[in-house]
C-alpha cells in the first residue's frame, strides 16, 4: 500500500513535534514536510507533492485560510484539513468555503486525527453530521437574503435528481445512505455527486453541504 504523503503546517514547533510523533508512527502515513507559516506552503507542496496538508488557521504572516484558498485554486491540489481550537469558528467556516475537506480540533485524540487524514486522502470529508450542523448554525447569522439568493441561483443549474443528492449530502448522509434513501446504486450516487461538484464549481462534499444550507434546501426538509 502506498503511504499517504502528509505535510504539517503550524507556527508552533511543539504542536508540529507532537503531530509528527503521533502521526509518523503509522505505517500508511509518511510525513514529507513541515512549515511554520502559510507563506511557505506552496513552495513546499511543489517540492514534496503531498496528498494531504494538515493546516493551522492562525499563523503570523499568511494564515491558514489564505494558504488553503491558494492551494485549492491549483491544479492537482492536495486535500487540506484545517486545525483549530474551536468547534465552530468563523474562520473554520471560511476555510471550508475555500475548499478545505474538513477540520480537526488540536485536542482530538491521535486515533481520530489519523482517521481524518486517511478519510480525506480517500476523498471523504471529515465533518460528522453533528459538526456540520454546528457550523451551519454558526453561519445562520451571516447567511442573509443576498447569500440565499446567490446560492439558489447556483443550485438552479442542477436537475431534480442532482438536487436531491445535494440535499442528502447536506444532511450528512454517506453515499451508501443516499443510495438507500433515493433507491439508486452507490456508483450512481458517486456519479451524481461528481456532476454536482462539476456543475457548481465546488471542491468537495462539505462545500455542497454549505451551499445547500445557504440556499435554504435543508430548511425545506423540515
Amino acid at each position: 500500500m502506498t503511504a499517504i504523503r502528509l505535510i504539517l503546517v503550524d507556527d508552533d514547533p511543539l504542536v508540529r513535534a507532537g503531530l509528527s510523533f503521533m502521526l509518523g508512527g503509522a505505517d500508511d502515513i509518511e510525513i514529507v514536510g513541515e512549515a511554520a507559516d502559510g507563506a511557505e506552503v506552496e513552495a513546499l507542496v511543489d517540492t514534496v507533492r503531498p496528498d494531504v496538508v494538515l493546516m493551522d488557521i492562525r499563523m503570523p504572516t499568511v494564515d491558514g485560510l489564505t494558504a488553503t484558498a491558494r492551494l485549492r485554486g491549483r491544479d492537482d491540489a492536495p486535500q487540506v484539513v484545517v486545525l483549530t481550537t474551536f468547534h465552530a469558528d468563523e474562520q473554520v467556516l471560511r476555510a471550508l468555503r475555500a475548499g478545505a475537506a474538513g477540520f480537526v480540533l488540536k485536542d482530538t485524540p491521535p486515533t481520530e486525527i489519523l482517521d481524518a487524514v486517511r478519510r480525506v486522502a480517500a476523498g471523504d470529508p471529515v465533518l460528522s453530521p453533528t459538526v456540520t450542523r454546528q457550523l451551519m448554525e454558526h453561519a445562520a447569522g451571516t447567511a442573509g437574503d443576498d447569500r440565499r439568493a446567490r446560492a439558489r441561483s447556483r443550485i438552479a443549474a442542477l436537475n431534480d435528481r442532482e438536487r436531491e443528492v445535494a440535499v442528502a449530502v447536506g444532511r450528512g448522509l454517506s453515499n451508501a445512505e443516499i443510495a438507500g434513501e433515493l433507491f439508486m446504486s452507490v456508483a450512481t450516487v458517486k456519479t451524481h455527486v461528481s456532476r454536482v461538484l462539476a456543475k457548481l464549481g465546488l471542491n468537495n462534499r462539505v462545500q455542497i453541504a454549505l451551499l445547500a444550507y445557504d440556499a435554504g434546501l435543508l430548511d425545506e426538509e423540515h
